[in-house]
């Protein structure tokens, strides 16, 4: 699990890049780390707690799949052909509906997080984590860039360990809180960018997996605030 804090977070720590696509079976096992200190700003219940755990989700995950939310939304919002929606997403500048999708994602995830206990973040980043897992094994790369290079390593043992890990972290929660269950609405969430991914460009990217990886976070805390307020 070493070698995937250095690309998947801003940990501070050194790892071999050649070992990280063998690993990904233990993208589950981040979510613990990535959340951590978000989740203690939400335990304290200091001021503006919600705000304040969302950058500090951002401080220890960096900005790399906010990024590739943007390109992945300004390829699919494109009008044309196949090229021309690949071409807009890798066009080093952002378009309007880059800029739209980064601001709603963040808005969904900073206006739930008010109605949720304060281990929703990390129900919502072991969603992403799994959901970023997911995407890898359809083995569907486009181009030759990162996505191409972790697809390389993905197989179905690494699927298998990486989904008895999500479950090992998932259902004590769920044991004591059947609410917590909401949180895999942002599974589907996951499952239809990666849909939109491959009717739009055929495969995925990096930006593909980065805007799976916000899109999921972001669908477990709205439909987990949801079924609060309704249950």
């Amino acid at each position: 699990m070493r070698n995937l804090l250095p690309f998947f977070t801003r940990i501070p720590v050194k790892g071999d890049f050649e070992r990280v696509k063998n690993e990904l079976w233990a993208l589950p096992l981040l979510a613990p780390l990535t959340s951590a200190l978000a989740t203690l700003v939400l335990y304290l219940k200091l001021p503006l707690s919600n705000v304040l755990a969302l950058l500090s989700l951002y401080l220890t995950i960096g900005l790399l799949h906010l990024d590739g939310l943007a390109d992945w939304a300004d390829g699919v919002m494109v009008k044309g052909d196949r090229e021309r929606k690949v071409k807009a997403m890798k066009d080093l500048n952002t378009g309007i509906a880059g800029v739209f999708a980064v601001v709603m994602v963040l808005l969904l995830q900073v206006y739930s997080l008010p109605f949720l206990p304060f281990y929703a973040l990390y129900l919502a980043e072991l969603n992403s984590k799994f959901a970023m897992l997911f995407a890898l094994a359809t083995k569907k790369p486009l181009g030759r860039g990162l996505g191409a290079y972790f697809m390389e390593g993905m197989n179905g043992r690494q699927l298998a360990i990486g989904t008895v890990l999500y479950l090992l972290l998932l259902l004590p929660i769920v044991y004591i809180e059947p609410l917590s269950l909401a949180s895999l609405l942002g599974l589907l969430a996951g499952a239809y960018v990666v849909h939109l991914s491959l009717e739009n460009f055929s495969g995925l990217n990096g930006d593909c997996i980065g805007a799976v990886a916000e899109i999921t976070r972001a669908g477990a805390l709205l439909g987990m605030a949801v079924v609060w307020q309704v249950i």
